[in-house]
């Protein structure tokens, strides 16, 4: 008799990406259609650019919103990141204050129980290790000509997919079985066509 096994997803974001958090809640969906659970890894859309871009303000503040997160897993443990990751994208994304409205990280961090000493590391380098391990645990599997989301699953990594909005249900869960099956498919490497509108968060 064969016993189903629950499949392990890695998924590897940078919360200032829209496509990402299109793409993580999808992901979120997925769950509950597919026999699948998601551990979710940061990247940071800084040090992927950090040889072409000038370290503005802009830059900065990417970086700055990774190092809490990854300074909230190394203190409180990888279950934290998605509870935060859903608190900072809400109001990045959906509420829109992603630009320079610093108080989205306070507000986050409040609202998931995490204390308000994390926003210290935004201006340290004491977890940059830490936090370009988990950037290229993720970005060494599928090569740094793509930014994120990534995803990993029984040995295929693949950036992806770029969805909006992004599918319920079981609807959900066909585009996850697609997926995988040309992800998983020797020597294949990308579909792609113009994106012709923007995220839809709602």
């Amino acid at each position: 008799m064969m016993v189903n096994m629950t499949a392990s997803a890695d998924f590897w974001f940078d919360p200032a990406c829209p496509w990402a958090w299109m793409t993580s809640r999808w992901m979120l969906e997925v769950e509950q259609v597919r026999d699948v659970k998601t551990t979710w890894h940061v990247m940071s859309l800084a040090v992927l650019n950090e040889d072409r871009n000038e370290h503005d303000e802009n830059w900065q503040r990417l970086l700055g919103r990774v190092r809490v997160l990854i300074a909230a897993e190394q203190a409180h443990g990888n279950e934290v990141l998605l509870p935060l990751y859903t608190a900072l994208g809400t109001r990045i994304h959906k509420d829109g204050r992603g630009g320079k409205d610093d108080a989205v990280l306070a507000e986050a961090l409040e609202e998931v129980g995490l204390p308000a000493s994390l926003l210290e590391a935004a201006d340290s380098d004491k977890f940059d290790d830490a936090l370009r391990k988990s950037h290229h645990a993720g970005m060494d599997q599928v090569g740094m000509e793509v930014g994120t989301p990534v995803i990993a699953v029984e040995g295929t990594a693949f950036f992806g997919p770029v969805v909006t909005p992004a599918p319920k249900g079981e609807a959900a869960g066909k585009l996850w079985d697609g997926v995988r099956l040309v992800a998983g498919t020797e020597g294949f490497f990308e579909i792609k066509r113009t994106r012709e509108r923007g995220p839809i968060f709602d």
